[in-house]
């Protein structure tokens, strides 16, 4: 096996995969931009694949930028009850050969996903990702293309690694430890803010030998079927990853009942993720083997400021922090503790840099910050926002505009509170 596996990790095989600049005038803008445009002429008709085959609904559900909400990008196919059983029933039917593949053949298929998404694949992925989850053009390169590149790549070593760990044997003595798949088949519940994170929650167990019922956010769908189009064309079984479109409720009713649940892989919210918790737990005397459960949540993330900081530093992270990608991410800053001492220089930096932010469509690359995800987003936000221009506890002191005639468009909002429970030092 380390012979084998030099043969494919001693290529010159880039890690990190380098993000591009996308500057005026260099042809990949021009081709970003040439593919956005295309792709939003066309109208999609994306289906559920089962089993290696594409499936169709008389459910369909359409799909519009967020940032553009009454432009049609096209429909998906809905599924129902039916369809995770289905889902279910192809995945367990391929585990046998699949887990049975050579661990070097399983990790060929993921290298040469990476290739087609560093390649060939990269302005499609790139454009999918802006256009339905509205992320501007920086902050698609850094997801949909080098970091979905760098997870398959950088798990195929990792499991070089795990499967060249073997414990020592003495003399006359062989000792040797065999790694199997999972006895059933994995569930992968992934998020909209990311799209490196959706494609990862999938391959990442399929990898290691495992087959898996996929359900990506509502708001991913667009970018998820071009990730399952790089996964076909790179050699993936029928049957290995199965891409679903249904509700959560719908899924967790057949999933999360059957014997042969052996784990899920989860990135979303606390609340989702302790109630997925909960429901394993209820239904444990129902599995054929203990679930493993794996899943990552929502956080509350800070930034602490010393008295030394320098002030502008300091609003620079607040700005990028809080920010970046409308702050839809886990890692997003929510809220800030400066000292007193640097406060002043901190807000005016603060209030300079927002006041110098573009705010619009991602098809224009001098955005910085674009449309939130949905019209239920939007809404909570701009409560938080009214609540807080009422509060007498809080003050509204960049930002607090908002305006969903067209996009679900909210300014970049600064809140300072006096008191250090309110809400929005809190949730």
């Amino acid at each position: 096996r380390k012979n084998m596996s030099n043969a494919i990790f001693n290529t010159p095989v880039a890690i990190n995969e380098p993000v591009l600049s996308y500057a005026p005038g260099t042809p990949e803008r021009e081709e970003l931009q040439n593919t956005v445009a295309s792709m939003k002429s066309e109208e999609r008709d994306i289906p559920m694949f089962i089993g290696g085959k594409e499936v169709r609904t008389d459910n369909k559900v359409s799909m519009h930028p967020p940032y553009q909400h009454k432009h049609l990008l096209g429909h998906y196919h809905k599924g129902d009850a039916s369809h995770v059983k289905a889902a279910i029933n192809a995945a367990l039917n391929a585990r046998h050969a699949w887990g049975e593949l050579p661990w070097e053949q399983r990790a060929s298929v993921f290298l040469k996903a990476a290739e087609l998404i560093a390649g060939p694949y990269r302005q499609k992925m790139n454009a999918a990702t802006m256009l339905a989850q509205s992320k501007n053009a920086f902050q698609a390169e850094i997801d949909s293309a080098c970091e979905i590149v760098d997870f398959f790549r950088f798990n195929a070593e990792y499991m070089r690694q795990i499967y060249t760990e073997q414990p020592e044997s003495s003399e006359g003595v062989w000792n040797r430890l065999e790694y199997r798949p999972l006895e059933g088949f994995i569930f992968a519940l992934t998020p909209f803010n990311f799209t490196a994170i959706a494609g990862n929650l999938p391959a990442s167990p399929a990898m290691m030998g495992n087959t898996v019922v996929w359900k990506p956010a509502n708001a991913q769908i667009y970018s998820a079927w071009v990730i399952m189009e790089v996964l076909r064309e790179a050699g993936l079984p029928d049957g290995v990853i199965n891409l679903i479109y249904v509700d959560g409720p719908t899924a967790g009713d057949e999933i999360f009942t059957h014997p042969e649940f052996a784990g899920i892989h989860f990135t979303g919210s606390t609340g989702v993720f302790e109630n997925i918790w909960k429901t394993i737990g209820n239904n444990i005397q129902t599995y054929k083997s203990y679930p493993r459960i794996v899943g990552e949540t929502g956080g509350k993330d800070f930034i602490f400021a010393h008295e030394s900081a320098d002030p502008k530093q300091v609003a620079t992270a607040i700005t990028r922090g809080a920010f970046e990608f409308q702050g839809q991410k886990c890692s997003a800053a929510s809220r800030a503790y400066i000292p007193k001492s640097i406060w002043s220089e901190v807000k005016d930096f603060v209030i300079a840099d927002l006041k110098s932010i573009k705010m619009g469509s991602p098809e224009d690359f001098s955005n910085f910050v674009n449309a939130v995800i949905d019209e239920k987003a939007f809404d909570k936000i701009a409560n938080y926002i009214d609540n807080a221009k009422r509060a007498d506890s809080a003050e509204v002191i960049a930002g607090g505009n908002y305006d969903k005639s067209e996009g679900y468009f909210i300014e970049p909002t600064v809140v300072l509170a006096s008191d250090p429970k309110y809400t929005t030092m809190c949730e």
